[in-house]
């Protein structure tokens, strides 16, 4: 009896231990961890509330209390701010900039990388995996260490009276460029999950190679190819730092506007905060308006 008393403790130890953690994960999901993530998500959207308010307030009444004290104070919304703001020459075509150089930059590289990882993950061709490599290889370059080298690039391009440097092509061409190693990489593995069998099919029914990249892979890509045209969207509408070295005022989005305007003490309030939140607006429609393919392409792969 003794020798079987051991064993015995052991399993009734275990089972202790694992319905212990089954109470645990059981109460992680239940109502109090819902609640305590709701909470976690209305804190985080505190800041953004603050700049719609800020947006909807005076320059006089942001300078002289918090933007929370609206809510014993709602008479002091109002829209004069975004009104003085439009009527801004300088700002609407900082806007237009913005598109611009978002909507071409974004569908470059989710139209070349696109044709470039279905010939990564299907193609046969002499050096495939060694220029695959490479691909990879330059997901480690910064964009910091080519400004220098592609600013002398552009300062060398020029036909006629139009200029690389300091236009909206060249902001976009560079976007472009260190877009489209991730786009690549990304797209490629993705690819390559798919099927053979559905690709022989096709070429046995005598489909060419884009006929199968068409009616194929580009349907059933379709998250994938959508988490990369919000990511890669996302990236150059709030990108600041390309657009500081390569645009100049004419062709300057909306980021480097708002930098402009900076001043000390943000004695501009009126003008920084409106602008603000409309450069937010446009990425969130743009997001929510994809959201179905991209929780599809952040969640492909992971259940079988």
């Amino acid at each position: 009896m003794d020798g079987w008393s051991l064993p015995t403790d052991s399993g009734t130890s275990r089972a202790t231990v694992q319905s212990l953690a089954a109470r645990v994960v059981g109460r992680a999901g239940g109502g109090a961890a819902q609640a305590l993530l709701v909470l976690v998500a209305l804190f985080w959207l505190v800041p953004t509330l603050g700049l719609l308010v800020a947006s909807l307030r005076s320059n006089e009444d942001n300078n002289a209390d918090g933007w929370w004290n609206v809510f014993a104070k709602p008479a002091q919304l109002t829209t004069e701010s975004y009104g003085a703001l439009l009527d801004k020459g300088d700002f609407v075509d900082s806007f237009w900039n913005t598109v611009l150089i978002t909507v071409p930059a974004t569908v470059l590289v989710v139209a070349i990388a696109s044709l470039a990882a279905y010939a990564f993950a299907w193609m046969e061709f002499p050096g495939r995996d060694w220029l695959f490599l490479g691909v990879v290889a330059l997901l480690v370059v910064p964009v910091q260490v080519a400004l220098i080298p592609v600013a002398k690039l552009y300062g060398h391009i020029e036909f006629g009276s139009f200029h690389m440097f300091g236009s909206v092509t060249g902001v976009v061409l560079f976007h472009v460029a260190f877009g489209l190693p991730f786009a690549i990489f990304l797209l490629r593995n993705f690819f390559a999950a798919i099927p053979r069998d559905l690709l022989e099919a096709a070429r046995m029914d005598g489909g060419s190679e884009w006929t199968i990249f068409r009616r194929v892979i580009f349907p059933l890509g379709g998250p994938a190819i959508a988490s990369l045209g919000i990511f890669q969207f996302l990236w150059v509408w709030n990108d600041l730092l390309v657009a500081l070295v390569f645009a100049d005022t004419g062709s300057q989005p909306m980021t480097k506007w708002l930098q402009s305007q900076m001043r000390q003490f943000t004695g501009n309030i009126d003008i920084l905060a409106p602008g603000a939140f409309l450069s937010l607006v446009v990425p969130l429609v743009v997001f929510f308006a994809f959201q179905r393919y991209f929780v599809q392409g952040v969640l492909a792969g992971s259940v079988k």
